[in-house]
């Protein structure tokens, strides 16, 4: 099998996974994911996965982040593994569906309105 590549997207963060043979190498900007990562919470939400199926030191991936916090980029490369995974073999799409990991989190910033401080808040109001 030769690489293959996924797209994950999470809020305003991009990751491109790519996903080949190996031993389980994880390889997140050049770094290596506990550096990249150093929470072990965070590290969990990128290797879970993996770890359903049963398959984490049997694949290495080489990540492709930008954008967003931390939190939003854990969960983008999420997507892009599962959906490598999928592409992978058919019969890990059940597990990870359930786990709603191959949903894309539509969920983004509301954009601040013009006469507001923020998206909804207002000026403090005093009526005299």
């Amino acid at each position: 099998m030769d690489t293959i590549n996924t797209i994950g997207r999470r809020k305003a963060s991009v990751a491109r996974v790519y996903l080949s043979n190996g031993t389980g190498n994880i390889v997140v900007n050049g770094r290596d994911l506990k550096e990249y990562f150093p929470q072990p919470a965070i590290q969990f939400k990128v290797v879970h996965p993996l770890e359903i199926i049963g398959v984490l030191k049997e694949y290495d991936l080489k990540v492709n982040v930008k954008g967003g916090g931390f939190k939003g980029q854990a969960e983008a490369i999420r997507l892009g593994i599962s959906r490598a995974l999928v592409k992978i073999n058919e019969d890990f799409k059940s597990p990870l569906k359930e786990l709603k990991y191959l949903t894309r989190d539509a969920r983004v910033v509301e954009r601040k309105k013009y006469g507001k401080p923020k998206a909804r808040k207002s000026f403090q109001f005093s009526k005299r």
